[in-house]
């Protein structure tokens, strides 16, 4: 069976490509297994991976389908175990993320700021030989100057 991103598989319903949808249970979770016009089954897999995206919770699978367009899915809880839940995946877990995701967006936006105050400063530019020339001088006066201080 092969692997599906979720890209892949909204340019495929939108096509009319698939047939049909299973959340299918496996351990604490749901896999979402796809069945297709040209008879290939896969399964949605992770962005940029081969490994089958997996679902805690069967609503948030239902949420995803949904917004690609497909409105109807099968259930298959055969072989799912609610007590075997990969709770690795916790509350704590996914609060460090999104304050990680803040933070990187916040050092995106100051960034962009400074790279634009430097973009609409009028002073002339000063060439890369002459910037390199004055650190070279800078770093030469500091190793002068340390080497005074420890003998």
């Amino acid at each position: 069976m092969q692997g599906m991103t979720l890209a892949q598989l909204r340019a495929t319903a939108s096509a009319g490509g698939v047939t049909g949808v299973t959340l299918k249970g496996q351990g604490g979770g749901f896999f979402v297994e796809i069945a297709t016009r040209s008879g290939q089954d896969a399964f949605l897999v992770k962005a940029r991976s081969t490994e089958p995206r997996r679902f805690g919770n069967p609503t948030s699978a239902l949420i995803v389908l949904r917004d690609v367009g497909i409105a109807v899915a099968h259930l298959d809880a055969t072989n799912w175990n609610p007590d075997e839940k990969d709770m690795t995946r916790s509350r704590q877990n996914r609060a460090e993320a999104m304050r990680g995701a803040h933070e990187a967006a916040a050092y995106n936006q100051w960034l962009t700021a400074e790279i634009q105050e430097a973009i609409d400063d009028p002073r002339p530019s000063v060439p890369h030989d002459d910037v390199m020339a004055r650190m070279d001088a800078r770093i030469a006066r500091h190793k002068a100057a340390g080497a005074k201080l420890n003998p």
